[in-house]
């Protein structure tokens, strides 16, 4: 989700751990530089406790434990976070929802496979992805192990029914990629600005975006061809 379909990393979940740390006088502020490097841990909470296990320690309360403690901050920022998406502030990446109404109108199966909060998935889509039907969605801690681990694929694959040679996965950065080919998947990767400069070796195609009418659509690797040239559509996907 985060990154693939709403660019959300920089100012939507960044911006709701400031705030969540402001609130609490939590005296730390995660700029965009900083979070670009915890941005290699996968999950809020994972991050967050590498954080303050670390050069954030001093903010420690000796009162709880610092399970207790990220678990208090991370319920706040999603509700910041979601706050944030029902306002209207994060829009959907281009492409994003013109795609999953193609794979509708094909009988193509969409699942969201995400280390966000459920409530924070379930957000989007009910107020920005409405009128889309979403088979799947696993989100949070419903594996014990996040991305580069395969585990969330894996899942999505045994509650699906599938194969991996029947499935695409669409992803943003170099963890879901790793995530999607240890699964036995085929991976379309749409890079973001935290994610350009990535290593995306292995990827069946790596893009700009999935391309609109105002942002065309650039392949940056691998044999992807685009139909009309501007958009990536199902039909440009189904022989990756």
């Amino acid at each position: 989700m985060d990154g693939t379909i709403i660019d959300t990393e920089k100012d939507g979940h960044r911006v709701a751990f400031n705030e969540a740390f402001a609130r609490l006088g939590i005296n730390t502020e995660w700029d965009v530089a900083k979070y670009h490097q915890l941005l290699q841990i996968a999950g809020g909470k994972e991050r967050m406790k590498f954080f303050f296990q670390g050069e954030g320690k001093e903010f420690l309360p000796t009162e709880k434990s610092i399970d207790d403690f990220v678990q208090q901050l991370h319920l706040l920022k999603t509700e910041i976070f979601v706050s944030l998406i029902e306002s209207s502030k994060l829009p959907l990446r281009p492409g994003i929802k013109r795609l999953m109404q193609e794979a509708n109108e094909k009988g193509i199966l969409i699942g969201i496979c995400t280390t966000s909060n459920e409530k924070a998935v379930k957000a989007i889509v009910n107020s920005l992805l409405t009128g889309i039907k979403i088979d799947l969605i696993l989100a949070g801690d419903i594996v014990a192990k996040k991305k580069p681990d395969p585990e969330i694929y894996l899942l999505a694959l045994q509650k699906t029914g599938l194969a991996g040679d029947e499935v695409l996965v669409v992803e943003d950065s170099e963890n879901g990629l790793i995530a999607g080919k240890a699964a036995g998947i085929k991976v379309l990767v749409t890079v973001n600005e935290y994610t350009k400069n990535e290593n995306m070796t292995g990827a069946e195609a790596v893009i700009t975006s999935l391309g609109d009418e105002n942002e065309k659509a650039q392949v940056l690797a691998g044999n992807l061809k685009l139909i009309d040239n501007k958009m990536v559509h199902v039909r440009d996907l189904l022989y990756l």
